[in-house]
């Protein structure tokens, strides 16, 4: 027999947050994440808040804590929905976590192999809210964006010549926020908001809001990858709504004529846009982009290194920047990483096929093709990245949908 409470008190009851309360949550915990993979790196930027380098790393890095603890607070009994997705990012977490104890620079790699690790938790314990009717994650994701370029676009605002820097490129002015960020946010704002609205969920006014405001901070930032991969994402999503959605055959023909008159009479101002005032070798050789990629090629190694890689770094070889998916995944986790990445865009290419025509599967192609698109000249799918963050976006869209789940 249970023994009655003592006088004056009552027995203990374990709070369970409510549905209004986890959504809050829910949006915090993803806020953080998005928050955790910008990294703080002013350089020689000057910013309308003076923050402290220290400062800024300390909020960026303590930001998942936070957002793995919010996580487990909503979800306090550990469910787990099954994702062959998640499977594999598990299993490229353990090859950078076993490359990792072999590295030359052992503590650097191993702080980000844990910081993989708790980023993939913090998503496993996100599972129970993937694949709903109402697109919480998306509309999640479009708001943090949101924010963000509400903060590009009042730094710009206000200080027009900071937000501009040195290069004539809009990047964040509040928080350093790089030119090459700035375009891939406003890109994919302008990309879901354009798929909501074509299949019908959202209506016009608030899509051409949202272009608005995104289309000029994307042209300002002169973002090439960023303007290429949303095209294509949205050529392939577009495509997948084509037969089921005359508002998206309307759309594809008026884009068509507007692209045609546009093409013809901007030739000269979309052709100085692209080149950015790059002269021809610049822009053979990808902004020196292909002249790192042959190093780290030509660079002798190991069975083990060959196959596995050396290990997490910070993206770059003697000290310039790899920019390339491929050539940094190939060279931190080795041809195993490359085939995992290749695994996980397969994957969700092969589960949008099975999936029935609609919102879902147009978001989810779209977010695959942008990071195929974007992945030969930008990093990100072997680490946590907002590109690891939005392919698993893809992800949740493509899970089955729970008759009965979380709230």
């Amino acid at each position: 027999m249970t023994a009655p409470p003592l006088l004056g008190t009552s027995p203990a009851i374990r709070s369970v947050p409510g549905p209004r309360t986890v959504k809050r949550r829910i949006y915090l915990c993803w806020g953080l994440l998005v928050l955790n993979v910008i990294p703080f790196y002013p350089g020689d930027q000057h910013l309308l808040l003076p923050i402290p380098g220290v400062l800024g790393k300390l909020i960026t890095q303590g930001s998942l804590a936070v957002a793995l603890v919010l996580a487990m607070s909503i979800n306090r009994r550990g469910s787990i929905r099954r994702s062959t997705y998640i499977l594999l990012v598990t299993v490229m977490a353990g090859v950078a976590l076993m490359d990792s104890l072999r590295s030359e620079f052992i503590f650097g790699s191993l702080y980000r192999v844990c910081r993989l690790i708790a980023f993939l938790l913090t998503l496993l314990l996100l599972t129970p809210w993937w694949g709903r009717r109402d697109l919480l994650l998306v509309k999640v994701h479009l708001t943090v964006i949101g924010i963000i370029l509400g903060s590009v676009l009042v730094g710009y605002l206000v200080a027009p010549g900071v937000a501009m820097g040195s290069e004539g490129r809009l990047g964040g002015s509040i928080w350093p926020i790089p030119a090459t960020q700035v375009g891939r946010y406003a890109a994919t704002a302008i990309g879901l908001t354009a798929i909501l609205w074509m299949s019908g969920t959202i209506q016009r006014k608030m899509a051409l809001i949202t272009a608005t405001v995104a289309l000029p901070i994307l042209l300002l930032s002169h973002t090439r990858t960023a303007l290429v991969s949303m095209m294509a994402g949205l050529l392939i999503a577009g495509l997948s709504l084509f037969r089921t959605r005359a508002r998206v055959r309307r759309a594809f023909a008026t884009g068509t004529v507007i692209v045609s008159i546009g093409a013809l009479s901007l030739s000269s101002v979309l052709t100085t846009w692209f080149a950015r005032g790059q002269d021809t070798q610049r822009l053979s050789n990808l902004t020196g982009r292909t002249v790192v990629w042959d190093q780290v090629l030509a660079q002798p190694r190991g069975w083990f290194e060959l196959l596995f890689g050396i290990g997490l770094t910070n993206k770059s070889f003697n000290g310039l920047a790899i920019d390339s998916n491929w050539i940094s995944t190939y060279y931190e986790l080795g041809l195993v990483g490359v085939a995992l990445n290749i695994a996980m865009l397969l994957f969700l290419l092969v589960a949008a096929s099975f999936r029935p025509h609609g919102v879902h599967r147009a978001l989810a192609l779209y977010l695959v093709g942008y990071a195929i698109v974007s992945s030969f000249t930008e990093t990100g799918l072997g680490d946590a990245s907002l590109a690891l963050l939005e392919l698993t976006l893809a992800a949740s869209l493509l899970l089955p949908t729970l008759h009965r789940g979380p709230r």
